[in-house]
């Protein structure tokens, strides 16, 4: 019977980023040491209030990137300024979970955010208090998996990293461990 394929990440959590974070902390049970949860995306289109495609567009993308089907979001009320109508759609998310995950946060680390342009690192202080780490993408295709030829037009999004971390610092090491470039 063949062994079931584990992620790179996820292996390398097991086996050193978890002895790291007792050293560091002190913990007793190894229930105690943190670990990611899921990682969310989301990706607004602003512009599918004049253009249904848009959405179908992001949809198709965010598909690629994640490796899953989205979820398409929709207004939940209406507002006049922006021309938008309850129920409308105007953007697409998706939640990653296990294998996933790992396999997103090691190529968001070691492909994508080395192609943002101008990167200088991720904001350490973009923490919620609770250990959860959220940043945002100016453009969507420093994904790999997005053939540039092809993108209809170019959007940003948000990427939460949810993590059991009690506290931001927990966090924040747990991160580094997987290699997520803080800038100092």
């Amino acid at each position: 019977m063949s062994e079931a394929y584990v992620p790179r990440l996820q292996r390398e959590y097991a086996e050193t980023i978890r002895q790291s974070m007792v050293d560091r902390f002190g913990y007793t049970n190894p229930m105690q040491v943190p670990k990611l949860d899921k990682i969310v995306l989301n990706m607004g289109i602003g512009e599918a209030t004049q253009d249904r495609k848009k959405v179908d567009w992001a949809v198709r993308d965010m598909t690629l990137i994640a490796g899953q089907k989205p979820v398409v979001t929709s207004a939940r009320k209406s507002i006049a300024g922006f021309k938008l109508r309850e129920g409308m759609a105007i953007g697409c998310k998706v939640t990653l979970r296990r294998a996933r995950m790992y396999e997103f946060m090691d190529r968001l680390v070691n492909m994508a955010l080395p192609r943002v342009r101008d990167f200088r690192g991720a904001n350490p202080k973009s923490f919620d208090g609770r250990g959860n780490f959220a940043m945002g993408l100016k453009e969507h295709i420093v994904f790999p998996e997005i053939d540039y030829d092809k993108v209809e037009q170019v959007w940003g999004m948000d990427i939460i990293i949810c993590t059991t971390a009690k506290t931001d610092d927990e966090a924040r090491e747990l991160l580094r461990g997987f290699q997520m470039p803080f800038n100092k």
